[in-house]
C-alpha cells in the first residue's frame, strides 16, 4: 500500500498516463523535488512504480494493472490512435480487432461506419459494435479470459482461419526497440499469430509507453504490419528499421 495521500494520488496518476515526472509532481503538490524523488522510490521499493531519470514508469509486469485501470492509461493518445485508424478502414471492410483497450477505441470510432463485418474475439469490442445495426458483428468463440472479455485457444484460430480480412486491427502489450511486437499471453499470441497470416493489411495501433514495457512472448514484427498507428516518434533506429521494411508510421 502507499504510505501517504500523495503516493496514493502518484499512483493513480502512473495508472492513468503510464508514466509520471518528477519536476510535474513537485508542483503539483507544492512541494520539493527531493520529497518527490522520496515518494517514488518507496513506491518503486514496493513494486508499485519503476524509476526512471527524471521520473517514473509503470513497472514491466503491467498486466496486473486492472481492466479498468488500463482503460484509463493513456486515454487521450489511444482515442487519437482509435480516430485516425477508424478513418483508414472504408465502408463495406471485412474486419477483425482483437483483445485490448485500444482495439475498443478504435471500436468506438466505428460506430458510424456502414456495411461493416466485423470479427473479434474481444467481448467488450462486440459489445460496442452491438450499438449500431449497420454493422454485422462475428464473434469468435473459445475459451473466455474473465479479466478482459478475451477469447483465445484453438477454437478461436480455428474459426479466424476460416476467413480472409480486408483489415486486422491489433493491440500488443509491449514493443521492442528491435521492433519485436510481444504479449504475455502464449494462447493470445497464436490467435494474434493466425490474425495477421489471414488479413490483407495489418494494422497496430499502441502508444509509445508500450516501449518502455516488456512481455515474454513475441506475436510478430513490425516488419509484418503494413501501418503502425502511435501517438509520438519512434526512437531514430526503430523508425529508420520500419522505412527499410516498409512499414508505414502514421503519429497521431
Amino acid at each position: 500500500m502507499a504510505e501517504n495521500f500523495r503516493q496514493s494520488e502518484i499512483l493513480d496518476i502512473a495508472r492513468r498516463k503510464g508514466r509520471v515526472s518528477v519536476e510535474k509532481l513537485a508542483r503539483r503538490f507544492q512541494t520539493s523535488a527531493q520529497t518527490i524523488r522520496k515518494d517514488l522510490s518507496d513506491l518503486s521499493d514496493n513494486g508499485h512504480l519503476k524509476r526512471v531519470h527524471g521520473g517514473a514508469i509503470l513497472p514491466e509486469n503491467a498486466s496486473v494493472i486492472g481492466y479498468e485501470d488500463r482503460r484509463k492509461l493513456n486515454h487521450t493518445a489511444k482515442t487519437r490512435i482509435a480516430k485516425a485508424c477508424a478513418v483508414d478502414i472504408p465502408e463495406g471492410a471485412c474486419v477483425f480487432l482483437n483483445i485490448g483497450t485500444t482495439t475498443e477505441a478504435v471500436a468506438r470510432e466505428l460506430l458510424n461506419h456502414t456495411a461493416l463485418m466485423v470479427v473479434t474475439n474481444n467481448l467488450n469490442v462486440a459489445n460496442i459494435l452491438s450499438a449500431s445495426p449497420q454493422i454485422d458483428v462475428m464473434v469468435a468463440g473459445g475459451t473466455l479470459r474473465r479479466s478482459d472479455g478475451g477469447l483465445v485457444g484453438a477454437i478461436t484460430t480455428k474459426l479466424i482461419e476460416q476467413f480472409k480480412f480486408d483489415y486486422a486491427v491489433i493491440g500488443c502489450s509491449a514493443l521492442d526497440n528491435d521492433g519485436d511486437i510481444l504479449d504475455f499471453d502464449i494462447q493470445e499470441v497464436d490467435v494474434s499469430q493466425t490474425i495477421i497470416a489471414r488479413s490483407r493489411n495489418t494494422f497496430l495501433v499502441s502508444d509509445t509507453s508500450k516501449l518502455q514495457r516488456t512481455a515474454p512472448v513475441k506475436i510478430a514484427s513490425l516488419e509484418n504490419i503494413d501501418r503502425f498507428y502511435t501517438d509520438a516518434p519512434l526512437p531514430r533506429s526503430l523508425g529508420q528499421s520500419c522505412a527499410a521494411w516498409g512499414t508505414e508510421l502514421v503519429q497521431c
